[in-house]
């Protein structure tokens, strides 16, 4: 159960990162808040570490870039399906 709670930690952690950097590399406006951005990132980083560990990714000593890059790629996946989500709503 620990090892849950520190994956969530770790994850909220990494979302207040790169949550913004997935926000950064799509063009346009997203219409979201500071706390779901960080959400979103979360759920990116997470769901980006997992898809790392399914394609034979391993711990590093040091900075894994491969595994950041497709952390920040499935968070900005997610961000732009919640901005279509959201605009869908509105219109």
């Amino acid at each position: 159960m620990g090892d849950v709670v520190g994956t969530l930690v770790v994850g909220l952690l990494a979302g207040i990162i790169i949550g913004p950097l997935a926000r950064l590399v799509l063009p346009g406006q997203q219409n979201i808040s500071v706390l779901m951005t960080i959400v979103l990132g979360a759920v990116g980083a997470i769901l980006g570490g997992l898809i790392y560990t399914w394609l034979g990714g391993t711990e590093t000593d040091g900075i894994d870039w491969i595994k950041h890059a497709i952390q920040v790629a499935v968070a900005a996946v997610v961000v732009l399906i919640y901005g279509n989500m959201q605009g869908r709503k509105t219109a």
